[in-house]
């Protein structure tokens, strides 16, 4: 099902190896918590939910390289619309317990937030 205009959220944490447990934790609580609070149907409906982990690789063009001992954690959210990210942060603020532990967590390593890009290209 193609997705084009539709609204993706990105974040991938970088983390040195003894951060890698706390990540687990953080994002077993955050699926938990997506699924029970955000939208299946509508404006705000959440239609993907990916969590991906993966070691980082000295090469990232050569997966055959050496892992630098560091992981990557990639969050990938796609919405219907707008609104739908719009009410993922306004629930985070209010009700993900763990959302300050995971901005705590996010100084531990590095981080890039994609907060909202229109998908303009999407296959299937």
């Amino acid at each position: 099902m193609a997705r084009k205009n539709k609204i993706q959220f990105t974040m991938v944490f970088t983390v040195p190896a003894e951060h890698v447990a706390e990540g687990d934790n953080l994002f077993k609580s955050h699926a938990a918590w997506m699924e029970r609070t955000h939208h299946r149907n509508g404006e705000k409906a959440l239609l993907i939910y990916d969590l991906s982990k993966s070691p980082e690789m000295e090469d990232p063009m050569n997966p055959d390289s050496k892992p630098t001992g560091r992981t990557h954690f990639i969050l990938s959210e796609v919405y219907e619309s707008p609104a739908g990210l719009q009410d993922h942060w306004q629930q985070a603020d209010e009700n993900w317990d763990d959302f300050d532990n995971l901005k705590a967590w996010m100084g531990k390593g590095e981080f890039l937030l994609v907060n909202g890009a229109k998908i303009e290209h999407s296959l299937w």
